[in-house]
Order: structure tokens, then sequence, then C-alpha cells
């Protein structure tokens, strides 16, 4: 055989190779810290960064590496100080490796990158925060949850600008060009979709609640203003805490108000658009948004679903726990308000023809469908699980699932087992109808 020959046997042979075949973004690795340094760039939304990923090889002989896909433009790429090339395609950014690695085996793989993401990032003429899609920031894998990772950012910013990011400041310093550099570090290692930053000149109020500080931001409101809009954070803490067994998991938790409906959770804190809050005062009818992601910090946040099959143990959760915290302010017809609206969406979903067990793992035809199963009847079955077991061994439940798994990650087996524990019922019939349907074992 020709070498030539020899050469397109052997590429053909890696291709068809189970490690580099694996294209999924995170597949065969697991990532344990993403160390960041970010210049973001208000004006026209761009952002430039060097990053250091520290990943542990899960796969044996592993020969690719692949991240979410984003916009982002890779300027230089190195594995433990090797140059590797980058290729970005729609399924992802892929990293072949020149030497396999082996299983157990960690590495730090170092980019510097710059780029205006397509998703992630919103802001004003003088403020700019994230949204979500962390991957289109930065590098890092969106939707594999239970990778959980340590995290640092500095944030390199114009001088006087204010910054909130992921935990807690824990230095501030100038820059050489003047402008100052910011450097925020997790509390914890957190799901990478959780990372999130903001920047810009911000009014700020503060509270306690225990040994907890709760911050409230904003750039168009004043402290004052501030402090009414977030006046029920303290009681939801308190109430929240009792029902899942734990304190608040952070001993600082930050909202930050801006323009719109955003609401969004982040590890350590909250985005809030104006027009997702009460615009009064005791309005059980819009008090929804601060509880649903403060409500965040223990189940998404805390106890975090394995993968977006059980992702109705985020968000079902936190939606039925908005319900209940309406209920506790407000009286039953409050709650019940709540889960009507969730019903009515379910119903909706329902009459287009889709309905599926919540941890279905096929494919939404939209959004709004996959909210109608995960969000509003995973909140519908929390309810029938509550009547079916009564008040105290369903509470006693949710507290068992929250305490076993803080900071840790979860399939729907790991809740029906606490509320299996706490009530001493088989609850394989129950579980089986709106849970794992037919595909239950």
């Amino acid at each position: 055989m020709r070498l030539t020959s020899i050469a397109a046997a052997v590429a053909a042979s890696l291709l068809m190779s189970p490690t580099l075949a694996a294209a999924d973004p995170g597949e065969g690795f697991d990532v344990t810290r993403y160390d960041l340094a970010l210049t973001p760039n208000i004006q026209d939304r761009t952002v430039a960064g060097r990053e250091v990923i520290t990943l542990r090889a899960t796969a044996d002989r592993l020969q690719r590496l692949s991240f979410s896909s984003n916009a982002l433009s890779i300027d230089t790429a190195t594995i433990d100080g090797v140059p590797v090339v980058v290729r970005s395609q729609a399924d992802g950014l892929h990293l072949d490796l020149a030497k396999p690695l082996a299983r157990g085996r960690s590495v730090k793989l170092e980019l510097t990158y710059h780029g205006r993401p397509a998703r992630g990032l919103s802001g004003s003429a003088t403020a700019l925060y994230t949204s979500y899609f962390a991957c289109d920031w930065m590098v890092c894998v969106q939707d594999r949850f239970g990778d959980k990772a340590a995290f640092s950012l500095a944030l390199h910013v114009p001088a006087g600008l204010d910054t909130l990011s992921v935990g807690r400041r824990v230095a501030r310093r100038t820059a050489p060009d003047g402008g100052e550099v910011h450097r925020w570090a997790a509390p914890r290692s957190y799901s990478a979709y959780l990372f999130g930053f903001a920047v810009g000149r911000f009014a700020r109020a503060d509270d306690r609640v225990g040994p907890a500080r709760l911050s409230y931001l904003g750039e168009t409101a004043d402290a004052a203003e501030l402090k009414r809009r977030f006046a029920e954070t303290g009681p939801m803490v308190r109430f929240l805490s009792d029902k899942a067994g734990v304190p608040l998991p952070v001993s600082e938790y930050s909202q930050l108000l801006v323009q719109g409906r955003e609401a969004q959770e982040a590890a350590t804190y909250a985005v809030l658009g104006v027009d997702a809050l009460a615009t009064k005062a005791d309005d059980p009818a819009e008090d929804w948004a601060i509880a649903h992601e403060l409500a965040h910090q223990w189940w998404g946040n805390l106890v975090t679903c394995a993968t977006l099959q059980d992702f109705w143990l985020n968000e079902g959760v936190t939606t039925f726990m908005t319900a209940a915290w309406k209920e506790h302010r407000y009286g039953r017809a409050a709650y019940e308000a709540e889960l009507a609206v969730a019903r009515s969406r379910l119903d909706k979903a329902r009459a287009a023809g889709f309905d599926k067990p919540l941890a279905w793992e096929g494919t939404y035809p939209t959004l709004a469908t996959r909210r109608a199963v995960q969000y509003s009847k995973g909140a519908l079955f929390m309810d029938h699980l509550r009547t079916v077991l009564g008040e105290d061994a369903f509470w006693a439940g949710l507290r068992r699932y929250t305490r076993a798994h803080a900071g840790g990650v979860v399939t729907s087996l790991d809740f029906q087992r606490a509320m299996e524990a706490s009530s001493g019922r088989d609850l394989r019939p129950v579980f089986s109808e709106w849970v794992f349907g037919a595909a239950e074992k």
C-alpha cells in the first residue's frame, strides 16, 4: 500500500473512532474550572477574552474536545501550551488533539477570542448584562447541566463603572490603560448556563436576612425605589428556606433591575425587568418573577437536573414554589390562580395535540410547548403530589430531596425516592403516569 493510501486509511479510521466521532459538546470530558479575563464593550456589545479551561478526560483515548457553538472568533488555542486548531461549526467548536488523552488525564485549554455574541448580551447605551446563553460570550458547554465547574471572572472595564458577577468580588485594581479590573469568584461549582456578569453605573440598596446580604441594583432606579420593588425578597427567603430545609445557599444574593420583561436567574443573582414586576404592592396576580428566580437558588442552582430530560426538576419545582409563596403571602385563592395559569398553558399544548411525560427525552416542537410541559405540567404534578401525600409527607419529601442533593445533580428517580422515603408509600404508579410514562422500567 502506498504512503498516500496509508494516510487516507489512518484518517478514515480516526474519523470512525468513537472518541473522535462523538462531537456532542461536552462528550468525553468533564470541566473542573473556567477562569476568564474579559473586556466587554458596552457600546457595540462585543467582548474580547482570555480563558483557561481545566478539564479531565472521562473517555479512553479522547481525541476531540467539543464545546457549544458560538459566533466568537477564536484567535489562539493551546492545550498545555501546545497549539491546537479550533474548528467553528454549526454543531459546536471542535478541537482535534494531536495525541489522544487517557481517561483521567487533566489538561488546561487556553484560548483567546473576540467578537459580537449572537445571544446572551443585552443592555442600554450605558450598561450591559448577560442572560442565560453564557456559551455565546465565552467558550463552555451550555446544555450539559450535570457538568458543574468552578468559575472566576476578571472584568476589564472603564474606571468608575460597577460590575456584578457570580459569587463575590475578591479584587479590584487599576489597569495599565487607566481602567479597572474587577475579579469575581464563585462560591461553589455551577452549571455553565448560570455564569454571567453586568457592567454599568448602578444605584444600590442593601438588606439582610439572617447572615445573608441581599443587594438590589439598578441603572434607572434609585436606592429607595429598589428597596420598594424588592421589599418582599426577605420574607421570600425565609419562606423558601423553611420549605427547602436549607438556608439561602449563598452569602450574598443580588437582583439587578433592568428595562423590559427580563426574568433570568444566574448562579448567585437574578436579572429582572421592570415590566416583569408587580406595578403595585400586594398584587398577587403579578407577584411571581422575584419569587421564581429566587427559588432557583435552591432548585436549579444548588440542586440541578443532570440533563434537559429532567429540566422539570428545575422549572416545574420553581413554578410550583412560586404558587406556594403566593398561598403563604396572599391566601389559597392566589395559589389556585397561579396553578390555573399553568393549567391553561398545558391545556393549550394538549389542544395542539402535544402532551408528554415530564421526563420525556424527545424534541419539543417549540419553546412554548417545552415550557407548557416542564414548567406548567411540572408545577401541576407537584400540586398533585401534595394532595396525594398530604402536607406533612409532601414538604418532608421536598426537604429530604433538597438536603440530600445540595450541590449535586439529580434525576427524576432521585425525586421519586425522596418522596417515597418521606411518605412510606410506593409512588411508582403516580410517577409512571406523570413523569416517566411508558419509558419507566
